[in-house]
């Protein structure tokens, strides 16, 4: 269940903030590195499933580019779990992700991540600051991982109506 915390958000903050993270997952499943890197501010962030660290927005563009030139990335599939306002001009969102991988219909638990996006408000524009995808590993932990899988899976049915 998604939680937002009101930190003298308006409604419009909110929206704000899951329009800026839904535009970046958009952009991956659609193999845009360009639209991916210009939601980031332009000393924004990324750390990657595997740790790697990537930082301002040319060469986010430049890291992403390659990654899509090599390979068919998978899709996500994303449940947003809170949007938490830290100021009025600073949002975390919190995110569990699966990913679906190419001409497949099933989630592949290995990839399961948590995802956080800190938001910055520059001017009237919204930005990422850090983006951080971390795997869902739940080390000895075998029910959380099958549960979030399951969760996963139900949401990606569910759309593919």
């Amino acid at each position: 269940m998604e939680q937002v915390i009101d930190r003298a958000a308006t409604s419009k903050d909110q929206a704000g903030v899951r329009s800026l993270y839904n535009k970046l997952i958009e952009c991956w499943n659609a193999s845009d590195s360009d639209g991916f890197a210009t939601l980031f501010a332009s000393d924004g962030s990324i750390v990657g499933f595997d740790g790697t660290q990537v930082n301002g927005r040319t060469e986010i563009q430049k890291h992403l580019a390659q990654i899509f030139a090599d390979h068919r990335t998978a899709s996500y599939v994303t449940i947003v779990r809170e949007i938490r306002f830290l100021s009025p001009d600073i949002a975390l969102l919190r995110a569990v992700v699966g990913m679906i991988p190419p001409g497949q219909k099933q989630i592949n638990p290995a990839t399961n991540a948590i995802q956080s996006l800190v938001a910055v408000k520059e001017g009237e524009q919204l930005n990422i600051a850090l983006f951080q995808n971390t795997p869902a590993a739940f080390h000895g932990r075998k029910d959380d991982a099958e549960q979030l899988t399951n969760e996963l899976q139900k949401k990606f049915d569910s759309n593919s109506d």
